[in-house]
């Protein structure tokens, strides 16, 4: 298992240089490393390092962060569907992203790739992998989305027919706020506790969604980062914004599962964007480009 764990922790770090250094060239600013080691007297065991950008050009908060961590018993969001493996040691790695740009015409982008290896007491390690990538637009461009959605279903490809629709509806019902029936964004794909490729085949997986990440984001990025906007359009994406609080908060597994096993909360909570607001009971205009987004993309499509 060692050199297993071991040929991810590597894929994880050169992916997050990778991706840090190719947004730092866009802003014009350098990420700035945050490496941290969990002390011998706490219950998870582990390094990791946050890469954070604040008030970019273009960027208003930008993470990406990679951990590797060991723990002697997986937390409970971890066993739900695995109720054998409860009590197991394990490990887990991965690399966690949200980038909030300035510019209201920009997306929020969020993308995930992770391994979870247990030992149980009975048998041989068992590796399972999750993640994905995902898009919240503020104001909605059709080309964009489908620009997005074409790269992700490219990425699973060779993997079978059958990921990008089975990951894309998942990602469809993961990223739902049902406290207000709403969706987060535009999705994208979304899979996890993935095991019946092996860990061959979860790893080369693993690989393919990190690689098209730059390739999902960046054309979309150039296009929109200069776009001119007023006050009514950042106020919209402040509210926004809110939502995406919301979901990260109540109910993303991730963030569960970094509180619950005792992680670094300031590197779990790196997602959050620098600024957020709430209205009561807010209804856009009809016929409003704010509208638009409710009634054409933050719902059920098939992109593609």
């Amino acid at each position: 298992m060692l050199s297993q764990v071991g040929a991810v922790r590597d894929y994880l770090l050169g992916l997050q240089r990778r991706i840090t250094g190719a947004m730092g060239e866009v802003d014009g600013s350098r990420f700035t490393p945050d490496a941290w080691t969990k002390a011998p007297d706490e219950p998870l065991q582990g390094d990791g390092v946050t890469m954070i950008l604040e008030q970019g050009s273009v960027f208003e908060r930008a993470g990406c962060g990679f951990s590797h961590v060991r723990g002697a018993k997986l937390p409970p969001s971890a066993t739900q569907h695995r109720p054998h493996l409860v009590g197991a040691p394990f490990e887990a790695a991965g690399v966690s992203l949200v980038f909030h740009p300035r510019n209201p015409m920009v997306p929020t982008v969020h993308m995930n790739v992770r391994m979870l290896a247990a030992t149980p007491a009975q048998g041989e390690p068992v590796f399972w992998f999750g993640g994905g990538m995902d898009l919240t637009p503020y104001y909605g461009f059709e080309e964009d989305a489908v620009h997005f959605h074409t790269v992700c279903r490219d990425a699973l490809a060779p993997f079978g027919d059958d990921k990008y629709p089975r990951f894309k509806q998942w990602c469809d019902d993961y990223f739902f706020l049902k406290h207000r029936g709403e969706q987060r964004g535009i999705g994208g794909i979304f899979y996890d506790d993935l095991s019946e490729l092996g860990f061959e085949g979860g790893f080369a997986l693993m690989r393919s969604v990190g690689d098209a990440f730059l390739s999902a984001y960046a054309p979309i990025l150039q296009r929109r980062k200069e776009e001119t906007f007023g006050a009514r359009e950042r106020e919209f994406q402040l509210y926004r914004r809110g939502r995406y609080v919301e979901f990260n908060l109540v109910w993303d597994r991730g963030t569960h599962f970094g509180l619950q096993s005792g992680g670094r909360t300031e590197s779990i909570l790196m997602s959050m964007p620098p600024q957020a607001s709430w209205a009561y009971q807010f209804t856009p205009e009809p016929g409003s480009r704010e509208a638009e987004l409710y009634e054409k993309f933050i719902v059920r499509r098939d992109w593609l």
